[in-house]
């Protein structure tokens, strides 16, 4: 009968000490993954790459190899209806920056231009499909947005910069 107690025993404490174990890992996941969160964050601030493959650092194109090409008019640009439920409209003079150095540039270059109309449907559909509010928030990542979708139309990263001037909004 001795046994059987100790046995008992030993089988209650073994249950209490699963679930004290399982209390104990799902109270400290939320700190855990707070943690994991603030390191990723640092490492991407000090630009760390964590487990992964390193990307390429952008390389910066000195001044002498960059052509300027401004898009003509001021484009005046209805965006999308904020919260406050009223119209607002971006004006903004685009300027693109051509990387003279490019093997592309020879190609696209000399007549780009010509392709003024594209380039500016371009820059009116991802300016329109934003708030007054986020594009006041980050007007690096609108910019950013536009250059990679000029980019994409291209198929190629001959266009190194995009530069506003002359906003005004309302």
């Amino acid at each position: 009968m001795k046994k059987n107690l100790i046995s008992v025993l030993i089988l209650a404490l073994l249950v209490v000490n699963l679930v004290l174990t399982s209390i104990m890992m799902f109270s400290t996941m939320g700190a855990v993954k707070k943690t994991g969160a603030l390191v990723t964050s640092i490492a991407t601030v000090l630009n760390i790459e964590i487990g992964g493959e390193e990307e390429a650092a952008p390389t910066e194109i000195k001044l002498a190899d960059l052509e300027t090409h401004d898009i003509p008019d001021e484009l005046m640009v209805p965006l999308r209806r904020s919260e406050d439920g009223k119209d607002h409209y971006y004006i903004v003079q685009v300027s693109l920056m051509l990387n003279k150095q490019h093997p592309d540039y020879e190609t696209y270059g000399p007549t780009i231009a010509s392709q003024d109309s594209i380039i500016k449907s371009i820059i009116i559909e991802v300016i329109g499909s934003h708030t007054l509010d986020e594009i006041q928030a980050d007007p690096e990542g609108l910019r950013d947005e536009i250059l990679k979708k000029i980019q994409d139309a291209y198929s190629s990263d001959f266009i190194y910069k995009i530069a506003f001037s002359n906003i005004m909004y309302q």
